[in-house]
């Protein structure tokens, strides 16, 4: 629970905290994604409480308007919130009501019917693949040590290859070791997903375990920082800054950027959409679905570029 908590009756207070632990038990939420949904939803409990006025109790959402909806808003904005972390919080709170109205009997029909102002979802970047190669190449070049090199090429690797997360390819162990066709891993939310993996992926990090110097045993972090603990995922954003310095790319060049060019890249090269969100691990499609806008983007620019009539 977060200290926003500190100004709630006792009765919301419980009743978040309740709601909260379920959705860590129940639906595998992160420590993190539920810390942020107590601080959203205890915010604009706060709220209520100064707008509305009067006791402050778990029924106090019965008496919500759409009024008082837009005045939260409007609050929100002026305290400088944007419309995308706006529209994140508004679906934080809708959760909990009618989590909290179902359990309680109430109607919130003006908190469900509630809309947050539009915003235009931030497409990706992803490397072009010339772009991506290049990257491979060059970051085992940029230590003094071999181990470390082959190292970071097999994690970057992983990231494009296979279109992990920085987290879930640092999460690997020596039990993962050799790489088998296929990876089980475990992404956002404790969900569960099979990636395939690329001979290429699996030649860099048997390269790799067969290099470093540090002994693999099962449970310990497959991939190791020079003194052997957990290689830290700082490392790898430094080894990106790195090479994009190095092959003047922009700096959305990113180790995720490599997860979106592998998603690019498959979708460019004809793959399915849904099966590329079970590859990424989305739990919707719609989160997929923006890197259908990216290739549209990317034909449009070889058509400037490369059409006569565009460039007359």
């Amino acid at each position: 629970m977060t200290d926003v908590s500190l100004h709630l009756s006792a009765g919301q207070r419980d009743a978040l905290q309740l709601w909260l632990t379920g959705l860590h038990a129940l639906d595998g939420a992160s420590d993190h994604t539920v810390a942020a949904y107590g601080h959203d939803v205890g915010q604009f409990l706060g709220f209520l409480a100064g707008h509305l006025g009067g006791s402050a109790g778990v029924r106090q959402l019965a008496d919500v308007t759409q009024s008082n909806m837009r005045a939260w808003m409007a609050w929100e904005r002026t305290a400088g919130l944007g419309s995308r972390s706006l529209a994140r919080k508004l679906s934080s709170i809708k959760s909990f009501a009618r989590w909290l109205a179902e359990r309680e009997g109430f109607d919130i029909s003006a908190i469900l019917a509630s809309r947050a102002p539009r915003y235009s979802r931030k497409l990706p970047r992803p490397l072009s693949t010339e772009a991506a190669r290049d990257v491979l190449g060059i970051v085992g070049l940029q230590t003094r040590e071999d181990w470390t090199g082959l190292r970071d090429t097999a994690v970057l690797t992983l990231l494009y290859g296979c279109g992990l997360r920085v987290s879930e390819a640092l999460g690997l162990t020596g039990r993962d070791a050799p790489l088998r066709e296929a990876l089980r891993i475990q992404g956002k939310g404790g969900k569960e997903r099979l990636v395939p993996v690329l001979p290429v992926a699996q030649q860099a990090v048997s390269v790799y375990v067969q290099a470093c110097p540090h002994p693999q045993t099962p449970d310990a972090p497959l991939f190791r920082g020079s003194r052997g603990g957990a290689l830290n995922r700082r490392h790898i954003a430094k080894v990106m800054e790195q090479a994009r310095m190095q092959l003047g790319l922009p700096a959305t060049a990113t180790p995720h950027a490599l997860r979106h060019s592998f998603a690019t890249h498959l979708l460019g090269a004809g793959g399915d959409l849904r099966a590329i969100q079970e590859l990424l691990g989305h739990a919707s499609l719609q989160s997929t679905q923006v890197y259908t806008a990216v290739d549209a983007g990317r034909l449009m620019e070889i058509y400037h570029a490369s059409h006569p009539r565009a460039q007359g």
